[in-house]
């Protein structure tokens, strides 16, 4: 009987903890960088490094870039088109449960698995860059919730406010369930009827957090609301609504969004754990987490669950590590503030390395599944449809590039905000250059890291 439970509970574990490393690359080939990759590493750094030196010297003042009117919607206009989107996508989360239940069991033909992961999860996230977040028109669970409300004439609230003590860490251990671990290290998003399960038990964890909690539940405790959120910060295009409920776009200068701190150090950790989990995505694709991977499950004569403890213990060693460039910035200030107050300040700086991570990393792996919906789509509509290829413009030459001048590009983004905040934060022009120069390093690091992961060769998972 014991052999028996030990070979169930191997399957169980091949099934859950397989990993997914391919799933976000553009393909499983090596290529070569455009340059000799210690050449980019040095210039890549030393473009950010000489970033921080030319504001400090120079105390250049960004505050004064302001955000320049584009467009605007009418009242009528935006709750036509709120309305459109709303019940378009709680119509989109309906057959998720339906497809990945009762249709055909197969990854690539399947509406739940090429809508999910890619094109909502990934995709509204992309969305929120450029624009910021939608989601609070489109959660689905949202709209159920005030569906219920509406019914009932006021808001629920069955158990009281929420609790403030709880801060938006229900949100972070959902981000760090859902998209770090499912969707990076397990099979679920191979798999249809997995993945409309687990959207499934989502959709009711918040719905009836809702329901206890009233409103508040949603904007703290919602991954994917915080998450969108916080990428929205960094969108150069602001969509504001109006009182009179229309909505106005703006151009902004991307930092704009990230000189305000965040309110705890919940939402510091969430920060934290956007820039780790796409990096660690990333990192999944290489054969050196192959090799990783193997030794430690052969060291410790345990299966591949070993990954999500690599996992967690990568995702410490960020949080550490933003935890004591915040201490150190303290020290050589001579700052008396506790260092969780100068975490929660300079946290959302790093956001727009998040971000262009994000975009770099997943760009193609949206767009390649947005045209696989046309051949999903089809006979639904009643007709035979080919996948569309997005990509057919994008050379690899030309992807190594994109993903240089995104990853870059984000890093010297981060270090302007960051300059802001130390302005602000530090009354000389001298404090505000020491308290710059630890954040400076961090960021230095990370990217050349950045860069050394997406020249990696892709092993296929």
């Amino acid at each position: 009987m014991r052999w028996h439970v030990r070979i169930s509970s191997a399957v169980m574990s091949a099934v859950l903890f397989s990993g997914v490393a391919s799933a976000h690359g553009v393909g499983g080939t090596r290529f070569d960088a455009p340059l000799p990759l210690s050449l980019l590493f040095v210039g890549a750094g030393a473009t950010v490094g000489l970033t921080a030196v030319w504001l400090g010297a120079t105390g250049t003042r960004l505050d004064g870039v302001r955000a320049r009117r584009l467009a605007s919607l009418s009242p009528k206009t935006a709750t036509v088109l709120r309305g459109v989107a709303r019940v378009a996508f709680l119509v989109a989360f309906v057959w998720v449960l339906y497809a990945g239940l009762f249709g055909k069991q197969v990854r690539a033909e399947n509406f739940a698995t090429v809508f999910v992961w890619p094109v909502w999860i990934r995709g509204v996230g992309l969305v929120a860059v450029l624009f910021g977040s939608p989601w609070r028109v489109l959660s689905p669970w949202l709209t159920v919730y005030d569906g219920l409300a509406w019914l009932e004439g006021t808001d629920v609230s069955l158990v009281g406010a929420y609790p403030s003590r709880l801060g938006e860490w229900p949100a972070l251990f959902g981000f760090v369930a859902g998209i770090g671990i499912v969707e990076n290290l397990t099979v679920i998003p191979r798999s249809p009827r997995l993945t409309a399960t687990v959207v499934a038990a989502y959709a009711l964890v918040m719905v009836a957090g809702g329901l206890c909690f009233g409103r508040e539940w949603f904007r703290r405790a919602d991954a994917l609301d915080v998450l969108y959120g916080l990428f929205g910060r960094v969108a150069p295009v602001a969509a504001t609504r109006n009182a009179d409920g229309g909505i106005q776009f703006e151009l902004r200068a991307p930092w704009h969004g990230t000189i305000d701190g965040v309110s705890d150090l919940s939402v510091t950790a969430f920060v934290v754990a956007t820039v780790y989990t796409v990096s660690f995505d990333g990192f999944t694709s290489t054969s050196e987490y192959q090799t990783i991977l193997f030794d430690v499950r052969e060291a410790l004569g345990v299966g591949p669950v070993v990954s999500v403890g690599l996992y967690a213990v990568g995702f410490v060693g960020f949080l550490v590590a933003f935890a004591l460039v915040a201490a150190t910035t303290d020290r050589l200030v001579g700052n008396s503030e506790s260092w969780r107050t100068t975490a929660c300040a300079f946290a959302p700086t790093v956001l727009p390395i998040a971000v262009v991570y994000e975009l770099a990393h997943n760009y193609p792996y949206v767009l390649r599944n947005a045209g696989q919906l046309a051949a999903v789509l089809g006979p639904y509509l009643g007709s035979a449809t080919d996948a569309i290829e997005p990509l057919w413009w994008l050379s690899l030459p030309a992807f190594w590039w994109s993903q240089i001048l995104l990853i870059v590009g984000g890093h010297v983004v981060a270090v302007v905000a960051s300059h802001e905040v130390a302005r602000r934060r530090y009354a000389t022009r001298s404090l505000a250059r020491r308290a710059h120069f630890p954040l400076t390093a961090l960021m230095i690091g990370y990217t050349v890291l950045s860069l050394w992961i997406v020249s990696r060769p892709v092993v296929a998972g």
